[in-house]
C-alpha cells in the first residue's frame, strides 16, 4: 500500500496547495530515531550545542521571510502575528544557548566524604545527564515557537538530546523548511543533520511514541490526543515520561469591587484576549465569573460592544472550524445560556466572535451545563453571573486543572483588604500560573516563566516555556567514591568548565 501523501493546505480556502512529502512508515520512523540516536555524542559538549542553537536562530532569521510567508499560507495567522513569533522563537533559541554555556542546570552537587556524620557520607557527586532521544508533537496554533524549532525541540537540544519531530499536519511545508534551517545550523558545527529528524502522519506519531530508543516526548494539542499518547508511553515495557499539554479553561474572576471600580475596562480587556489570535491560544480565558448586579451589567455591555466590533477570522483549518460551529451552538441550546453576541460561522471559511452568559448557580452542581466546563478552542468565552461568593467557591471547586488561573480586584482588594488574599488561594491549586489585574494571553519567555498546571492543562509538574524546561529531558547521577581521574569535568574538584555548582554544603559560582 502506497504511503499518503501530505498535501500543504490552505485555511482561507480550504484548498490543497502542493505536496509536501509522504505519511512516515513504520520503518521510516524507526530508521529517523536510530538515527538521531546514533547523533547524540555529537551534543555531548556544551560549547558545541550552544553555538549551533545559536546558528539555528540565525539561520532561521536569515530565512524569515520565506518562513514568514510560508506559515502565513498554511495557517492564514497573518505575517506581523508570525514574524513575532518567530522572534520570539529565535530569542528562545538564544536563551538555551545562554542556559548551556552558564551549567547552572545540571545541578552540580559535591560532597566530599565525612565520618562524623551519621551515618558516615562516602564521596558523592552528582549532576544531570540527558534521556536521550526525545518526540516532539508540533502544535497546531504555534507553527514556530511549539513547532519544529520550538520550546519542546530548544530545550530538548540544549540538554543534549536529539530530537525527532512528528510535524502537525496544518503546516507540514512549514515543518519541512524549519527542520532543513535546523539541519543546516548542525551541519556548521559539524553535528549530524540526523540529530533532528523530521515525521509526518497520524501513524508515525505512533510509531514514534512506542519506539524503545524515544527516552521521552512532549506534547501540545487536545486533551483526546495527548491522553492517548500519554497512556501508550505509560504502557510502554519501558515507560517514559511524557510531558503533554492538553487543555485549559483559564477561568477569570472579578469580583463585585473591582467590576465596580472599572466594569468598562475589564470589558474591553477580556474582549481582547478572549478574541486574540482568533481565539486559538491555548491560555484564552475561557470561563469568566462576573457578577450579577449593575456593575457586572456594565462588563458585559461593554464586552459586547467591543466584540460585537471584531471582525470574523480563519481558523487553522476546517475541522477546526467545523467543531467551533458545532461547540458553540451545542453550548448555546442549554437551559438559562444566552447569546449576547453569537458566536459561530462568520462566512464559508471563517468564523465570528462571541460569547455565552449563564447563571453561575447552573455550574454549581454536575449537571448538562458542565459543558460549559470545558475548553471551547476558537473566539468565545463564557461569562457565569455569580449572586454571591458562595457561588464563586461553587464553580472553582468544580473546575478541572489550568494553565492560568486570574482575578480582577479593586483597588482596596490588592492591598490586602477584602477577599484579594482568600481568592489567591482558592486560584493557586488551579493553575500553573496566577494573575492579577491582567490577561493570560501573552506568554513571557522568561527564567521564572511557568508554562503548565495541574491535570489536564498538563501530564506533569514541569514547564514547557522559560529556561526550567530544560529539566524535562535531564536525569540526576550521583558517583559515589569515583576517581577523579574518571569523573566527568563537570564533577572534579577544580571545576576545570567553571559550572555553579554545590561544594560541601556551600553554594558557588
Amino acid at each position: 500500500m502506497a504511503a499518503a501523501p501530505v498535501w500543504s493546505v490552505d485555511p482561507r480556502t480550504g484548498k490543497q496547495r502542493e505536496q509536501v512529502a509522504v505519511e512516515a512508515t513504520a520503518q521510516e520512523v524507526d530508521a529517523a530515531v536510530r538515527a538521531a540516536h546514533a547523533a547524540r555524542g555529537a551534543l555531548a559538549d556544551r560549547a558545541v550545542r550552544s553555538a549551533f542553537l545559536r546558528s539555528a536562530a540565525d539561520e532561521l532569521e536569515a530565512a524569515k521571510d520565506g518562513l514568514v510567508e510560508t506559515a502565513d499560507a498554511e495557517t492564514a495567522l497573518g505575517p506581523v502575528r508570525l514574524t513575532g513569533e518567530l522572534a520570539r522563537t529565535c530569542y528562545q533559541l538564544r536563551a538555551f544557548a545562554d542556559i548551556v554555556d552558564e551549567g547552572a542546570f545540571l545541578d552540580v552537587v559535591i560532597d566530599h566524604p565525612d565520618d562524623t556524620a551519621t551515618p558516615p557520607v562516602p564521596d558523592l557527586r552528582r549532576y544531570k545527564v540527558p534521556l536521550g532521544v526525545v518526540a516532539v508533537y508540533s502544535a497546531s496554533n504555534f507553527p514556530f515557537a511549539f513547532s519544529v524549532a520550538g520550546g519542546d525541540t530548544a530545550s530538548a537540544l540544549a540538554a543534549g538530546c536529539p530530537v525527532v519531530v512528528k510535524a502537525h499536519p496544518d503546516h507540514p511545508a512549514l515543518s519541512e523548511l524549519v527542520a532543513k534551517v535546523l539541519r543546516r545550523a548542525a551541519a556548521r558545527h559539524d553535528i549530524p543533520e540526523d540529530v533532528l529528524g523530521l515525521v509526518h502522519g497520524f501513524e508515525a506519531g505512533i510509531e514514534l511514541i512506542k519506539h524503545p530508543q524515544i527516552a521521552a516526548a512532549g506534547f501540545t494539542g487536545s486533551v483526546r490526543g495527548g491522553r492517548a499518547l500519554f497512556d501508550a508511553a505509560a504502557a510502554r515495557p519501558v515507560p517514559i515520561p511524557f510531558h503533554g499539554e492538553l487543555g485549559s479553561l483559564n477561568p477569570v474572576v472579578v469580583t463585585e469591587a473591582a467590576a465596580g471600580e472599572r466594569a468598562e475596562a475589564i470589558g474591553t480587556g477580556l474582549a481582547g484576549s478572549m478574541t486574540m489570535g482568533v481565539g486559538q491560544f491555548c491560555v484564552k480565558p475561557g470561563l469568566v465569573l462576573a457578577p450579577s448586579g449593575p456593575s457586572g451589567d456594565r462588563l458585559v455591555k461593554s464586552l459586547t460592544e467591543a466584540v460585537s466590533n471584531t471582525d470574523a477570522g480563519v481558523l487553522l483549518d476546517h475541522r477546526m472550524r467545523d467543531n467551533f460551529v458545532a461547540g458553540v451552538a451545542e453550548r448555546a441550546q442549554l437551559p438559562d445560556v444566552d447569546s449576547p453576541v453569537t458566536p459561530g460561522a462568520g462566512g464559508e471559511h471563517t468564523v465570528s466572535p462571541g460569547f455565552l452568559t449563564v447563571p453561575a448557580g447552573r455550574l454549581a452542581d454536575e449537571g448538562e451545563h458542565d459543558l460549559l466546563l470545558e475548553e471551547c478552542f476558537g473566539p468565545v468565552t463564557v461569562v457565569a453571573r455569580y449572586d454571591d461568593e458562595s457561588e464563586v467557591r461553587a464553580v472553582l471547586s468544580r473546575l478541572p486543572g489550568n494553565l492560568t488561573a486570574t482575578v480582577h480586584l479593586s483597588e482596596e482588594e490588592t492591598a490586602g483588604q477584602g477577599r484579594g488574599t482568600e481568592i489567591l488561594q482558592e486560584l493557586t491549586p488551579l493553575a500553573g500560573r496566577v494573575l492579577v489585574n491582567g490577561w493570560p494571553t501573552g506568554v513571557a519567555v522568561a527564567p521564572a516563566q511557568h508554562h503548565g498546571g495541574p491535570y489536564p492543562a498538563t501530564t506533569s509538574t514541569s514547564t514547557s516555556v522559560g529556561g526550567t524546561a530544560i529539566e524535562r529531558w535531564l536525569r540526576p547521577v550521583a558517583y559515589q567514591n569515583t576517581p577523579e581521574a574518571l569523573l566527568p569535568p563537570e564533577l572534579r574538584d577544580d571545576n576545570p568548565l567553571g559550572v555553579p555548582r554545590r561544594f560541601n554544603g556551600r553554594l558557588e559560582r
